[in-house]
């Protein structure tokens, strides 16, 4: 039986990396350090902040809300929660994530697509499921804009891990999306939108998920029934094969992101003005956001 390395106890961790091996205690410990030097690094949570935290009531989200709690009394932190509306799904996490936040004792929204659109993410999609991740990304982002305003929050916090970052990395190289490969963001959007922070961007999937089960946080709940159209559900299979092989692989990878946008420097020319959308008024470049574009693709298909 494997003991951990700093006090004898039985392990429940093995770095892939260093090799080390801890115990529940010191794992939690070392995983919470991880969190609040990745929110130290990037200026995440200013003193006063007031954070809106996207909590879906899945085990990142859960995880997310928890260790920020703990790390940060001080800060004022409302949950919100986007409910898609998918059948036989979402009800679950709901509960799930009420649940958490009556324990946690934080005030929770819930906004549904419904709220947003007028209908649920199982009735936009009647007759393209294969659309899913697309149309739920993009509706979910003006979601959790809304609540944010709403709540009056000046931070979004989402429960992305680093998983996700280097996943989406790969997927813009796959999709041959040099613009966001290569986005400088030399606009005036950080005016208009509320920030985004990701303060599990350098925590693993495998980690976070050790973390919520050495503490106790995660329940069984479903799968969301659209992952298999996912691109991303190929890309996670083909990274984790490779992290397992080659440990350090998604660190090399998002931090090999973050060094090129660093060398590419300010755009040339003139910042690019953002302004509102001409039917819902939030922040955009062209006449209609992605979301009422997307809607209105949507409401000619019928």
């Amino acid at each position: 039986m494997a003991v951990c390395d700093r006090c004898g106890k039985r392990a429940v961790w093995r770095d892939t990396e260093s090799g080390e091996a801890l115990c529940g205690e010191h794992f939690s410990a070392w995983y919470e350090h991880l969190v609040a030097e990745t929110v130290c690094r990037y200026g995440m949570i200013p003193a006063g902040s007031r954070v809106a935290v996207g909590l879906s009531g899945g085990k990142d989200s859960t995880v997310l809300l928890s260790v920020l709690v703990k790390l940060y009394p001080d800060t004022e932190f409302v949950a919100v929660t986007v409910d898609e509306g998918i059948a036989d799904y979402r009800d679950e996490t709901i509960r799930a994530a009420e649940t958490l936040v009556k324990r946690l004792g934080v005030e929770h929204r819930i906004l549904s697509f419904a709220d947003v659109c007028g209908k649920t993410l199982d009735e936009l999609l009647a007759a393209a499921p294969e659309r899913a991740c697309s149309v739920c990304g993009t509706l979910r982002r003006r979601a959790l804009n809304l609540a944010a305003r709403e709540a009056e929050a000046d931070r979004i916090a989402t429960g992305h891990c680093m998983d996700d970052e280097a996943q989406s990395v790969l997927m813009n190289y796959l999709r041959g999306d040099i613009t966001r490969v290569a986005e400088n963001y030399k606009t005036n959007a950080g005016d208009l939108f509320i920030p985004r922070i990701k303060p599990l961007c350098r925590c693993t999937e495998r980690a976070t998920v050790a973390y919520g089960m050495v503490n106790h946080l995660l329940t069984s709940l479903p799968e969301c029934p659209y992952t298999r159209y996912a691109l991303r559900a190929g890309v996670r299979s083909e990274l984790g094969l490779l992290e397992y092989t080659y440990p350090g692989t998604m660190l090399a990878i998002v931090e090999g992101q973050e060094e090129l946008l660093a060398k590419l420097g300010p755009a040339v020319g003139e910042v690019r003005r953002m302004g509102v959308c001409e039917r819902c008024g939030e922040p955009t470049e062209n006449r209609l956001c992605a979301a009422c574009t997307l809607l209105a693709k949507l409401e000619e298909r019928g």
